[in-house]
């Protein structure tokens, strides 16, 4: 099961110009969009009641939207997950919109030899693009804590982690600062409703 984790941080790097609403949701369709298309996952969008609208503009129909309390965190969504019967889940952040499929599949296989597999954000020490878990998660990483926007998330998970307990897959940057946006590449395939809005600025 792979889930986007809805937020108003994605709210973050919009540029003057822009709803900051409508680039929330663009952001968060693209991400939607990629993790439907990645074979054998399940997707899923978790929304605060806040949130929900968003979750159910950027889906398809039948698309489990999972409720959880505002300001919940990666491990929240993944015992949700657990309660549900996956035995392996991924949390997505929403402002990765040009996120290829290649980086967010690395997660699972990681999962064949690790209980935990973490998509650092880039540059280092700027947080985690996802974070992916066997289930339900191994309690030394419910004592981390960490969640998408720790800093130091990385090294903190794999302080804690047993010997093979963690793999870190390679790297993606999130959008966080209308500066970031320079770094989205045309040539990519994907991010459409980003690439659409931004456009017609």
């Amino acid at each position: 099961m792979a889930v986007l984790l809805t937020g108003a941080s994605a709210a973050g790097a919009c540029p003057p110009g822009v709803v900051a609403e409508a680039f929330v949701r663009a952001l968060a369709e693209d991400v939607a969009d990629l993790i439907s298309e990645l074979p054998g996952l399940d997707p899923a969008v978790a929304a605060d009641p806040a949130g929900r609208a968003l979750a159910a503009a950027v889906t398809w129909p039948g698309t489990p939207v999972l409720d959880v309390p505002p300001g919940a965190g990666p491990l929240v969504v993944l015992a949700a997950l657990a309660e549900r019967g996956y035995d392996e889940g991924a949390v997505v952040a929403p402002d990765v919109p040009d996120l290829p499929a290649l980086v967010m599949a690395k997660p699972f296989s990681g999962l064949a030899g690790a209980a935990v597999a973490a998509v650092p954000a880039i540059p280092a020490g700027s947080g985690l693009v996802a974070l992916a878990s066997r289930l339900p998660v191994p309690a030394w990483l419910d004592e981390v804590g960490v969640d998408l926007d720790t800093p130091d998330g990385v090294d903190r998970i794999r302080r804690a982690a047993p010997r093979r307990g963690v793999v870190v897959t390679p790297g993606w940057r999130r959008l966080r600062v209308p500066a970031d946006l320079a770094g989205l590449d045309p040539e990519l395939e994907g991010w459409e409703a980003t690439r659409a809005l931004l456009s017609g600025r």
